[in-house]
């Protein structure tokens, strides 16, 4: 007799197989959705009616097996194929592969979602997010452009807006110092006019240091050439110098301005300096020339401003070796004032004679340093030959100079350097310079100098003539984010225009202890399951989350010839389910004709 039973089987066999065509035709739509991961459905047989439970073996028999009818087929459930897809290259900056087994992490309306799909993008405020919208997360940065790890923020990518500049810390130079030139005995020495204190030539008292000109009872006199005298600075009329045209060794120094006066005068005036003897003036000169005689070592370039009190001339003695040799003009020393003077003084009176030119071999090199707010300023950085030791190698003097410097002095590094007998580089006894900032700048700004790093080298050996430049320095002027990519490890490394690569960011990823136990939210997005374990948030490359590939996007794992295999089988599966029912139905009606 026909079963009801076997039509309610053969329903079974229908339904789980077009459940299994939708699970199938899921995977196949899908096969070019990035990093799509395809599903499988399990089927497993319902319970079964059972007719007997068998016997055990006895003596005169020998047991019997349990006697069972199946119901049928039901789903199991779905097991979702989490193996890596085929990696595809881009070239889009935004794009990111996972290799591995690692998720990103996403925020889409304040709840956390993991996903594989790299094909990302930024948004109008420059935001890093997914195409649906929801906003990349990973580390931050800080203000040194260190990854901040721990802390899970929305990515930021700021092309075109983010700007960065960099102070110097480093200066690297190369070259080649002659030690068989000839040893520095002297600088230049100038002359001036004999001055006076009084206006009586004849039995004059020469000029005093000491003297103060901002009191209107004291003048400067200066012979006139025709019997007589000229005032050169009138007491109490807030004389103004002008110094300005100097050359050393060809480089023009500048303009700066002395006033005698008191520091009220001063400010309204807007001079350099100030001061109230020609002392005073003396030591402003010695400062814009960038003029020194300090000892170091035994070693010193010889440089000085003084008063023959003998004459009453300023002598004006610069620095050893042949680049620092000065040259003066008759103009480079004029006087202005500020009050109005009772006599006619005169505006140049500083006619500065040369009594020798500075010798010793030398080299000077001009390069570029930058501070805190990318403000570019030149430093001169000269050797001088002091000494050669037979069988022991040759010492140098080196200054580093700069009219950028906010304060008056020019000179802003000294320097002994040692070499041996083979020309290399022993010893310095200082390697830094510091200038003064005073736009607001990072105050003072303080370079290292490395003379001997490697193939970075200065040497002393024979040679026509000695050669010297800064091969490197580390800082650099205002640069804006031009670009950026993506590394293995996820950081992002931003491209600025000024040359400068710096850390902007870091994704980070996601792994499971079981991933098919995520539920699929739509959009190519995962959440957390009960069965799926807690998120393991990491950088890429630690725990097994596997590296990202920029510039490229993983692509679907669905296998189409297994597909296709899989829905002939669930065709034919739903085929012969259909003929249990339409078998089953014949069955009953040959049952019916019996009973007519």
């Amino acid at each position: 007799m026909a079963s009801n039973v076997a039509m309610f089987t053969g329903l079974s066999g229908l339904a789980a197989n077009a459940r299994n065509l939708e699970v199938i035709g899921n995977n196949i739509a899908n096969v070019n959705t990035i990093a799509f991961k395809s599903n499988r459905m399990i089927f497993s047989p319902t319970f079964s009616r059972n007719f007997s439970l068998g016997t055990s073996p006895g003596d005169s028999t020998g047991g019997t097996n349990p006697g069972q009818i199946g119901l049928g087929v039901s789903i199991a459930g779905t097991q979702r194929n989490f193996n890596n897809g085929s990696i595809s290259a881009t070239g889009v900056a935004t794009d990111v592969a996972i290799e591995g087994d690692g998720f990103l992490i996403v925020d889409k309306a304040g709840e956390r979602f993991f996903t594989r799909a790299g094909s990302l993008q930024r948004n109008a405020v420059n935001d890093l997010v997914t195409i649906s919208g929801a906003r990349v997360m990973g580390f931050a940065v800080d203000e040194q452009f260190d990854i901040i790890v721990g802390n899970l923020v929305p990515l930021n990518i700021p092309v075109g807006t983010l700007t960065l500049a960099e102070s110097t810390k480093e200066v690297r130079f190369n070259g080649n110092v002659n030690p068989s030139g000839v040893v520095a005995t002297t600088g230049s020495v100038h002359t001036s006019k004999a001055f006076f204190t009084d206006p009586g030539l004849g039995g004059g008292t020469e000029m005093d240091g000491t003297l103060d000109l901002t009191n209107p009872a004291f003048s400067l006199y200066v012979d006139d050439g025709v019997g007589g005298s000229s005032v050169v600075i009138e007491g109490g009329a807030q004389a103004i110098i002008t110094v300005s045209g100097v050359e050393k060794g060809g480089k023009d120094l500048g303009s700066h301005t002395f006033g005698f006066m008191t520091s009220a005068q001063a400010a309204a005036a807007g001079v350099d300096d100030f001061g109230t003897t020609m002392n005073d003036y003396l030591v402003f000169l010695d400062q814009v020339l960038g003029i020194d005689g300090t000892t170091i070592n035994s070693q010193t370039l010889g440089g000085s401003v003084t008063i023959n009190n003998v004459t009453g001339q300023l002598v004006i003695k610069g620095n050893e070796g042949t680049v620092q040799d000065l040259a003066f003009d008759i103009s480079d020393q004029a006087v202005t004032y500020a009050g109005v003077p009772v006599g006619t003084p005169l505006s140049q009176p500083f006619s500065m004679s040369k009594a020798n030119a500075a010798d010793g071999e030398s080299v000077r090199t001009s390069f570029i340093v930058y501070d805190s707010l990318g403000t570019a300023t030149t430093v001169d950085l000269t050797f001088v030959l002091q000494a050669t030791i037979p069988g022991s190698g040759s010492i140098w003097e080196f200054v580093a100079e700069s009219s950028d410097n906010d304060a008056l002095d020019r000179v802003v590094g000294l320097g002994v350097v040692t070499f041996d007998s083979s020309g290399r580089f022993v010893s310095a006894t200082n390697q830094s310079f510091s200038l003064v900032r005073g736009n607001g700048a990072t105050s003072p700004l303080s370079v290292s100098m490395s003379f001997d790093d490697g193939t970075d080298a200065i040497t002393a050996l024979t040679d026509t003539t000695s050669v010297l430049a800064a091969v490197f320095q580390d800082g650099s002027p205002i640069g804006t984010l031009s670009g950026f990519s993506i590394g293995e490890d996820g950081t992002i490394s931003g491209s600025f225009t000024n040359g400068l690569t710096r850390n902007i960011g870091q994704l980070a990823l996601a792994k499971f202890s079981n991933p098919e136990g995520l539920v699929d939210s739509g959009n190519n997005l995962f959440r957390a399951g009960p069965n799926s374990g807690t998120a393991l948030i990491t950088s890429p490359l630690e725990f097994g989350t596997g590296r990202l590939i920029g510039g490229a996007l993983e692509l679907s794992n669905v296998d189409l010839s297994q597909e296709f295999i899989n829905l002939i089988l669930a065709s034919t599966g739903y085929s012969a389910s259909s003929r249990i029912i339409t078998t089953t139905n014949d069955l009953i009606q040959q049952l019916l004709v019996l009973g007519r």
